[in-house]
């Protein structure tokens, strides 16, 4: 990096929350990856706008210099680790409260099963099918998450963010871009700090036994019990990408310490001691070896952070 952060950064925020070659091992799903150069623990919004209106005026690049680290549920971080910034939001960004009778207001670092519960303790409804995924309201908002027939854009009404000059902007739901595991906020430089998500009134007991078996269903088909980033590819139109690396002969296919799901074929698991080039490369033969049967081209849904190795 092209300037000397240390004293840049304690003017900012508490030297305790600056932590220098982070092992991004403990902040993955994946349970893979080396050290961040820095890793910021923020807690407040004028702290954030001061962290990007720096690094915009320092020149650096989002996910090249600096990246906004969520529950790392989908991430691959290079076993080398990563040349930069690693910003975990938390304090302000993590609060989830009431707006009104069938809105939430949720920081971007609230866990989507946080909210699940605060819509259901409330007899709200629409949020079920996040209950299960395992990731942050921030991160779900980029992707457009979604599962078993519900996705973010049902019930986003807005979404607030801080943008690269460290302005604070709010996008109203016309403004989001949701599609299919995209939103505008995979193109935009920006870093979402909370949105407000607009639910309608249920009956609780209704709604607990909607999650209850979305949980199960979870359970019994997903190897939770593994460490992964949940689906590793999108499903690609017409298709299933599970079944067609399973058709392709791919369950059970291992890499190193990386393997095809015996109990899910769409899951990549650290079955144990997997590197992230073990997933990396199990990945790019997925892929390889489903369009040579297929025809189809798999997309994965991973982040990659860092560098790889082909």
């Amino acid at each position: 990096m092209r300037i000397d952060l240390d004293d840049r950064l304690s003017e900012i925020i508490p030297k305790e929350n600056i932590i220098k070659n982070e092992d991004m091992s403990r902040h993955t799903t994946f349970r893979t990856g080396g050290p961040a150069d820095y890793f910021l623990k923020v807690s407040k919004r004028e702290e954030l706008k001061a962290l990007i209106k720096l690094f915009y005026e320092e020149g650096l690049e989002f996910s090249k210099d600096y990246y906004v680290l969520g529950n790392g549920s989908n991430l691959l971080v290079s076993d080398e680790g990563f040349r930069g910034i690693i910003l975990t939001l938390e304090g302000e960004f993590s609060e989830c409260r009431m707006e009104s009778d069938t809105e939430i207001r949720a920081g971007a670092a609230v866990l989507n099963v946080a909210v699940a519960n605060l819509a259901r303790d409330n007899s709200l409804t629409g949020f079920e099918f996040a209950h299960g995924i395992p990731g942050s309201i921030g991160g779900a908002l980029v992707m457009n998450a979604g599962a078993y027939g519900g996705e973010m854009k049902q019930v986003v009404k807005s979404v607030t963010a801080i943008m690269e000059d460290g302005t604070e902007r709010v996008f109203g739901e016309n403004e989001l871009g949701f599609g299919y595991r995209t939103s505008v906020f995979k193109s935009t430089c920006c870093v979402i700090t909370d949105t407000l998500l607009c639910l309608k009134k249920g009956v609780k007991e209704e709604i607990e036994e909607v999650m209850d078996d979305l949980k199960n269903r979870r359970i019994s088909k997903q190897p939770l019990e593994y460490p992964s980033a949940g689906s590793t590819f999108k499903r690609p139109e017409g298709y299933f990408a599970g079944k067609l690396i399973e058709d392709a002969g791919l369950k059970g296919y291992t890499i190193g310490g990386a393997q095809v799901s015996e109990k899910h074929s769409g899951f990549v698991i650290n079955k144990g001691q997997a590197t992230s080039q073990d997933v990396y490369r199990l990945i790019l033969d997925v892929q390889k070896k489903v369009l040579e049967f297929s025809g189809v081209e798999l997309s994965p849904e991973v982040i990659l952070l860092g560098e790889f190795k082909e």
